[in-house]
């Protein structure tokens, strides 16, 4: 059993809301690239934050944490209790550490000069330039995120301040029980592979040959994650279609691996559980309920 398939197992047993902490299931149209619940599978439990912004708009990560914030108050509005399914580390923590998100104002000229160094040198090498000055932020940002990478850049050139330095915390606004899943990394790693092997059966080439016809950039974020960059290369005949599907799986991998700086096997906070240990996350959520009530 996945992260979804347990979602929506705990959801119907307990009357819960899905609020989603992906940072791709926001955009509309990204179905088979993101894993995004089936509509059946959006009817049967309420979702929130799914299909939210189109593939040309961005959702920054204060306005991420501000929706989900006003998402989880109306659920709990209606006695009912939220499940946060992610994901995206730096959204899941945004909410459950209630970290304070610089507000420092975009910069256009400055952004626009940063993304043509990205184009010049190259997204590892801006990558580099921020370990060089906010090492934190770096390790949280991976190197592929140039959208990211550019705003700590960003932020640090117009504040004289890190991302990192402005990016405090506050009181905890919720108590939450927190369930992850773990099994051995080559399981992992194999379980990764058969996801995009079936994700290429549902139609992940024709999916992205669709969005880019439609006038959509490949360097768009919501086009630059796992799976619609490698096929957006291959149509643009940069490699053949097996090399994409081979550099999918291996991108895949890296990415399982920076998981791990997200959510630590070794954080006390994470009940780590066995894909199929479902009766243990029913057990857990149980008796977190009735503390509350």
């Amino acid at each position: 059993m996945g992260k979804t398939a347990l979602a929506l197992e705990l959801a119907d047993r307990f009357s819960l809301e899905v609020v989603s902490a992906d940072s791709r299931q926001i955009y509309r149209r990204l179905d088979i690239g993101t894993a995004k619940p089936t509509p059946e599978e959006l009817l049967r439990v309420a979702h929130h934050l799914v299909d939210i912004v189109e593939p040309d708009d961005t959702l920054t990560l204060a306005r991420f944490q501000q929706r989900a914030q006003i998402a989880i108050a109306d659920i709990r509005q209606r006695r009912v209790l939220p499940l946060l399914v992610g994901g995206t580390g730096l959204y899941v923590w945004s909410l459950l550490e209630n970290w304070s998100i610089p507000r420092v104002a975009p910069d256009q000229e400055l952004r626009a000069h940063l993304e043509a160094e990205a184009a010049r040198i190259g997204a590892e090498a801006l990558h580099a330039r921020l370990a060089e000055r906010d090492p934190a932020a770096a390790t949280a940002i991976h190197p592929n995120n140039v959208r990211r990478v550019i705003r700590a850049l960003e932020v640090m050139e117009t504040s004289g301040q890190t991302i990192s330095e402005q990016q405090g915390k506050g009181p905890p606004l919720y108590r939450p029980v927190i369930i992850g899943l773990t099994m051995p990394r080559e399981r992992l790693y194999a379980h990764a592979d058969a996801r995009v092997d079936t994700m290429m059966e549902r139609g992940l080439l024709e999916e992205t040959r669709v969005l880019l016809q439609s006038g959509l950039s490949p360097r768009l974020p919501s086009l630059s994650g796992l799976g619609y960059r490698q096929m957006a290369e291959h149509l643009a005949g940069r490699y053949s279609l097996a090399e994409a599907v081979a550099r999918t799986k291996t991108s895949t991998h890296r990415f399982i691996r920076q998981q791990h700086t997200w959510f630590r096997l070794a954080d006390p906070r994470i009940h780590w559980l066995a894909p199929d240990d479902t009766g243990r996350a029913v057990t857990l959520l149980r008796d977190a309920i009735e503390r509350l009530v």
